[in-house]
């Protein structure tokens, strides 16, 4: 296990390194000082999610979505609950799919709603289609064990 971890800020974007023996959830950023968990998904542009991918130690998941998607909507409750279950180890995210149609199409989305789970700046799942909160922590999970 490693000394520190990195965690990107979700309000200034900068990378913030926390010593293994701290607890996170009460972290705030060097930078805006900010906390770096808040219990609630965070939304993010494409320079924002391309840095949480690329440079944090914490697995991020990504909602995908559409202001004018009638799933999308009915799922944000369900995603927000499970980022105060599972945060700070998941950083949760929320990407718009009409606002940031370049990174949409790179990664291939073909619906909406769906979840992308990243581990290491890689891939790790993908589910597309509304889910509950509990449908959602434990597709994280099962994910999560099947990586480490």
């Amino acid at each position: 296990m490693p000394d520190r971890s990195q965690v990107v800020c979700p309000k200034c974007a900068a990378v913030n390194r926390l010593p293994a023996n701290r607890p996170a959830g009460k972290a705030k950023c060097g930078v805006c000082h900010e906390n770096l968990f808040t219990g609630h998904p965070a939304s993010a542009d494409a320079a924002m999610f391309e840095k949480q991918v690329a440079r944090s130690s914490v697995p991020v998941v990504v909602d995908v979505w559409a202001p004018w998607c009638g799933p999308c909507r009915m799922m944000a409750p369900a995603f927000e609950k499970a980022a105060q279950e599972l945060e700070p180890e998941v950083r949760f995210l929320k990407l718009n799919s009409d606002e940031e149609q370049a990174v949409s199409g790179r990664l291939g989305i073909r619906g909406i709603p769906t979840l992308l789970l990243f581990h290491g700046g890689k891939e790790i799942a993908r589910q597309s289609g509304a889910m509950t909160a509990s449908q959602i922590t434990g597709w994280i999970r099962q994910h999560l064990r099947a990586f480490a």
